[in-house]
């Protein structure tokens, strides 16, 4: 599958099979995300896998996520920032907010690599991250915008509306 392929074929799956997905699968998904360019190339962003039937039980119990059913996914990314990552003698004003912008783009070609596998995924934002750090170990300089559910789906949603290409793009002026 080529890229603008894997770009019209992605979607949001919230619905997946009762099947695992391989590690060697979780493994070419992230792969693709380390090759994401990133500012002064920090490459400041990490994936916690999660897997484990007792850990999203735990999620559950926690309330971690406002959508219940995210914790039936086969897979749970858990998308972090190394916030830390520029050292204060390089930090400028507009880089404050690149720790997300570098994991935004690495999390964007591991679901485009997740779709060419035929894999689904669903961002999801609307979730209790400081819960999801204290459960998971995860560092207090680290930064979770959001989580990335994974798994073979169980639905084939239609594509949902985009606007016209004359409403975003602007050629030399707005």
């Amino acid at each position: 599958m080529d890229v603008e392929l894997a770009i019209k074929k992605r979607k949001s799956i919230r619905r997946f099979e009762n099947e695992e997905v391989s590690d060697i699968l979780v493994e070419e998904v992230i792969k693709a995300a380390k090759q994401a360019p990133s500012s002064h190339n920090l490459q400041n962003w990490h994936f916690v896998v999660v897997k484990d039937k007792k850990t999203k039980e735990k999620f559950m119990e926690q309330n971690v996520f406002v959508q219940k059913e995210i914790c039936d996914a086969p897979v749970i990314i858990v998308c972090c920032a190394d916030k830390e990552a520029y050292s204060k003698h390089s930090i400028r004003e507009h880089e404050t907010n690149m720790q997300l912008v570098n994991l935004s783009l690495a999390s964007a070609f591991l679901v485009l690599r997740a779709t060419e596998l035929e894999l689904g995924t669903c961002f999801v934002a609307w979730c209790n991250k400081e819960k999801i750090k204290k459960l998971l170990g995860i560092p207090r300089s680290k930064v979770i915008p959001f989580v990335i559910v994974m798994g073979h789906p169980a639905e084939n949603p239609e594509p949902r509306s985009r606007k016209s290409l004359g409403k975003i793009l602007h050629k030399e002026k707005w």
